[in-house]
């Protein structure tokens, strides 16, 4: 009984210290130091410039602009369209806690083209912020763009609590500058490092519709919302009508400590480039990463392909030549290698897509899901 007494005890104290006095292996979120802030003393607003808190979404330091998505140095070995498109913010994302009751943002854009004629400015060029509930993440406000510089309260009238958020930055639009606005007297925190296990980000190279194309908002993108789903961060290098399964392409991913590579370029590449730049494609990055799963990605089939059979062709010899590439690949022993169809990642109703090519907000769920299918039991832990 004594004995039992004595468990108790010890069992008590040592969860109180570790109350009291964490370990100093568990880092908790940091508050900034509203110091570093400028305020705007007129409407009582203290603005934090976004380097300051946690970007996420680029797998690189050395940058030529804060908000680039390859390294400085790509400048000079890949394509000057992809060099140009890497230029833009896709997938890019600001986390950062708040107990703010409003919170503002004031960003630069670095081209005064806001929209396309089949995207909306507030995907092409705006801010999306999502919140963390009980739930997980949830949608709360974007920031539509009026200019190529544009203030704007996302969301106000809050309750006073201290919350996480996330902010993505425009698809198609590159950004000079971010700042997030909270009241004077609210405190502004970059959150804790991710679980260990979750550290490590799901690299997407990827065409038109990998960059977003052409998706209402920036959180409503498939690598975006698997993300949010499977709670790790993503890197998006999808380069619109530049998805070519480029070798420099290849070398620059392998410098990426990735959880997984999703390669999805059929829309960019005829079925005899896919037969011929695959295979290198997929050594390239097994030999400097042998053992990180890869996912080759077939194209999504055009809306339109069941009366023109020109795309529905397109369709079919591409993914003969993907699938081919694949099982050669597993014939010459490439392990950790996965493979996504294609026919129904949009649905088959015709509904998915803006022009029968790109996906709409729907046709982006469904690719999520689908490809959430195959990455949720890739990336689960191994026992």
């Amino acid at each position: 009984m004594f004995h039992r007494s004595l468990q108790n005890r010890l069992f008590l104290f040592l969860a109180l210290s570790a109350l009291l006095f964490p370990s100093p292996l568990v880092k908790a979120a940091s508050l900034v130091d509203p110091s570093k802030s400028s305020l705007d003393t007129k409407k009582k607003i203290r603005w934090y410039d976004a380097r300051a808190l946690d970007v996420e979404g680029q797998g690189w330091s050395d940058l030529k602009s804060p908000y680039d998505r390859l390294p400085a140095k790509a400048e000079s070995k890949v394509r000057g369209s992809v060099w140009s498109l890497s230029r833009h913010s896709s997938g890019i994302v600001i986390r950062f806690e708040t107990d703010a009751t409003t919170i503002l943002a004031r960003w630069k854009l670095t081209s005064d083209r806001l929209e396309m004629p089949h995207m909306p400015a507030t995907g092409v060029s705006g801010l999306d912020l999502y919140v963390m509930t009980p739930k997980g993440w949830r949608w709360l406000a974007n920031g539509r763009p009026k200019g190529k510089e544009t203030t704007a309260t996302l969301v106000s009238n809050l309750p006073k609590e201290k919350r996480a958020y996330m902010l993505y930055l425009p698809l198609y639009n590159g950004v000079e500058s971010l700042e997030i606005g909270v009241p004077e007297n609210a405190q502004v925190f970059v959150p804790a490092p991710r679980p260990r296990s979750q550290r490590k980000p799901m690299v997407f190279y990827g065409t038109s519709i990998t960059h977003g194309a052409c998706a209402t908002r920036p959180g409503m993108t498939h690598p975006a919302i698997l993300g949010r789903r499977l709670e790790r961060p993503i890197i998006n290098l999808g380069f619109s009508g530049n998805g070519r399964l480029e070798p420099e392409v290849a070398e620059l991913l392998t410098e990426i400590d990735a959880s997984v590579y999703v390669i999805d370029c059929l829309p960019n590449v005829v079925a005899k480039d896919v037969a011929a730049r695959t295979e290198p494609l997929v050594k390239i990055i097994r030999e400097k990463r042998p053992d990180t799963p890869i996912v080759l990605v077939e194209d999504r089939s055009y809306a339109d392909s069941f009366l023109v059979s020109s795309k529905r062709t397109r369709n079919l010899a591409s993914r003969k030549a993907l699938k081919a590439a694949y099982e050669a690949l597993k014939k010459a022993g490439v392990k950790n290698l996965y493979y996504i169809e294609g026919e129904n990642l949009l649905g088959d109703d015709g509904e998915g897509t803006v022009d029968s090519s790109h996906p709409n907000d729907l046709g982006f769920v469904r690719q999520a899901d689908a490809f959430e299918e195959t990455l949720r039991p890739v990336l689960a832990p191994k026992s």
